[in-house]
């Protein structure tokens, strides 16, 4: 099957503004958009920008704009993204992050907005025997979350960045629920300052597009809300303590 990629090129040493160039190519509808831009890489373009590592959905770095939507190169098939011979496929950059060369985008924004968050586990406390122990149903709780790669399509896909460049965006908030709803985390005091504010977790209007484009099917929106609500039951509380003679 014939297929054009059309691939929005910047070099910002060369390039005043982007531009798309187009390459043809045959490739079978069962191969993955990755294997696309290898052909051209290797055959047709050695110039050309883009990262990849394990090619399994497992490293995050492959994640591109797919006409239009946030997905992972190594997980989308050419017949999910052409319906007939001769189609075309534009590839973009992810957005709200400045473009290093063609695909290849500088995630040091994203990374730092995850890191405040404190995206590890919190607990001072003295340990019984060997380890903390956890139930099921404990773990369950946020397991989905602990499937994150941190491919930033989901910070792409947020319209919220778009009129607030602050906002922390989903990939942080859904990684500080994960330890937030981890029965053995004591960090809640530590990470309110963070998410307890205008661009924290308020930001969210549940536009769902994190979820839509999440490789690993995580919920983001939910696990965003429930982050709101346990923010709003401490409130409470604290209210209430205040109240009490």
């Amino acid at each position: 099957m014939k297929m054009t990629l059309k691939i929005q090129r910047f070099n910002p040493e060369n390039d005043a503004q982007p531009f798309f160039q187009e390459y043809t190519l045959d490739a079978d509808p069962n191969e993955r958009l990755l294997d696309a831009l290898m052909y051209v890489k290797r055959f047709q373009d050695g110039s050309l920008g883009f990262r990849k590592s394990c090619a399994h959905g497992v490293c995050g770095s492959d994640a591109i704009r797919i006409n239009g939507k946030n997905g992972l190169a190594c997980k989308t098939l050419i017949k999910e993204v052409i319906q007939k011979d001769g189609d075309s496929v534009t590839l973009q950059p992810l957005r709200y992050l400045s473009v290093q060369r063609d695909l290849i985008v500088d995630q040091t924004e994203f990374f730092t907005k995850y890191r405040s968050v404190k995206p590890f586990l919190i607990n001072d406390e003295e340990v019984a025997e060997k380890e903390r122990i956890q139930s099921p149903e404990e773990r369950l709780r946020f397991d989905d979350t602990t499937n994150c790669i941190l491919c930033a399509a989901c910070y792409s896909a947020c319209p919220v960045l778009e009129s607030d460049p602050l906002f922390i965006g989903p990939a942080a908030i859904a990684q500080a629920f994960r330890f937030l709803a981890d029965s053995r985390d004591r960090g809640f005091a530590e990470r309110l300052p963070v998410l307890d504010r205008p661009e924290g977790v308020w930001d969210c209007e549940n536009h769902f597009e994190c979820t839509k484009c999440c490789p690993r099917s995580i919920l983001i929106t939910k696990r965003i809300n429930q982050t709101k609500k346990m923010i709003e039951k401490h409130k409470d509380s604290e209210a209430d303590d205040r109240q009490k003679p």
